[in-house]
């Protein structure tokens, strides 16, 4: 009996019937989408070679070939033009690596990218642990088509310098298809984006020379924050508006603070190296009070003056001057967002949370007719760990 329901067991079993053999696949590792003079999409894929990405030198693959390929297909819709695509490569389209999504700024702004996103997330091949970037001042298929060095595949770049710069820089944030789709169905968040830009000649950077030389013609570099509301790019956030922003979003990790002493501006540099950032909520009024507390700690990374930092007093007042500058950009950020009528802080999140009864009165209204009202106190506290490999700068004894 027991032999004789092993072999009636070999009937389910299901076998490869669902194998994919690796030299059937065009394997793509990321995706733009524009849109042409004639109003239809334009759905640029970059596969990987990978031979050329195996052996080799690094960036772009030595002098075997560039790491990637480039195929644009255009269509009414997204699947159309995907579909399109697939007469151009003599293997099957295949998604399951694909960790990047690239949107034009222009589509973004105009059309919104609700519709892109449900396309990709529909796909069951799709990963939405994929990244998003906007396109700023380029192309998205440019983005794609650009080739990089140190990195082989530019997709692996673009996603790479994201991670980068969220946790050394506090300027950009990596967000995935998974993430925007969760804060656009909160009605009491907006979501942000970061900005990728071509620094130098779009035309050259598509070239195996771009990768040859030391100085690259053209190169990926993060730029900004791109800020939505109903799905459509509505802002550019950079500098102290975008760290500001981080900050209240509690996803700075380091970024350095620069503080005037005596007059002299930039005098001293501050590197964060952790931070929390709690938000909560009054409602006992008609418009709630948000309230933003910050706690910082950090080194002291350079000074451009003498400073005594020997003396606790000093110490104290550089704390105080660099919660000053911190709190600036946080109330920076604030005033401008609200006269975008665009919750990217997840302030209605933070009122459903603490007035369930009173969200439900506000919500539908919340964007345009609640947030540019609500009041907003920042508090922060600034703590001075270590000040590097010395105490006072050289400078303090160096007679003139």
């Amino acid at each position: 009996m027991f032999l004789f329901f092993i072999m009636i067991s070999t009937v389910f079993i299901s076998g490869c019937w669902s194998q994919k053999e690796l030299n059937e696949l065009a394997i793509i590792s990321a995706m733009a989408i524009d849109k042409n003079e004639d109003g239809k999409y334009v759905k640029t894929i970059q596969f990987v070679n990978p031979g050329n990405v195996a052996g080799g030198l690094q960036g772009g693959g030595g002098g075997q070939g560039p790491a990637v390929t480039v195929y644009t297909a255009t269509g009414d819709t997204i699947l159309e033009a995907h579909i399109n695509a697939s007469a151009k490569v003599s293997r099957r389209l295949y998604h399951a690596h694909a960790n990047l999504l690239v949107i034009s700024e222009e589509v973004a702004r105009e059309e919104g990218i609700d519709g892109i996103i449900d396309a990709f997330e529909r796909d069951p091949e799709v990963r939405t642990e994929s990244k998003i970037v906007i396109a700023r001042d380029a192309k998205a298929g440019d983005i794609v088509k650009s080739l990089t060095s140190i990195d082989k595949v530019p997709s692996e770049k673009v996603n790479k310098t994201l991670l980068v710069t969220e946790r050394a820089r506090g300027e950009n944030i990596v967000v995935s298809i998974q993430d925007f789709i969760s804060v656009s169905a909160s009605l009491g968040r907006e979501p942000v984006i970061s900005g990728f830009r071509i620094k130098g000649e779009p035309e050259k950077g598509k070239k195996m020379e771009n990768v040859q030389q030391s100085e690259l013609d053209a190169t990926l570099e993060a730029s900004g924050l791109a800020v939505f509301k109903e799905e459509k790019l509505i802002d550019w956030y950079e500098g102290d508006l975008a760290k500001g922003t981080m900050w209240i979003l509690d996803k700075i990790q380091q970024t350095d603070v620069k503080v005037s002493w005596k007059g002299k501006k930039n005098a001293v540099v501050y590197n964060v190296i952790r931070q929390k950032t709690n938000v909560s909520a009054d409602t006992k009024n008609t418009y709630p009070e948000m309230t933003i507390h910050v706690r910082a700690e950090g080194d002291i990374r350079e000074l451009t003056t003498p400073v005594d930092i020997t003396d606790p007093a000093v110490i104290s007042d550089l704390e105080k001057e660099i919660e000053k500058e911190i709190k600036k950009q946080l109330e920076k950020a604030v005033t401008r967002t609200q006269k975008n009528n665009s919750d990217i802080f997840g302030f209605g999140e933070v009122v459903h949370r603490t007035d369930p009864e009173k969200w439900k009165k506000m919500k539908r209204d919340w964007d345009d007719e609640y947030f540019p009202y609500v009041n907003v106190n920042v508090k922060v506290d600034a703590f001075i760990r270590r000040t590097g490999l010395r105490t006072n700068s050289f400078h303090s004894n160096t007679e003139k």
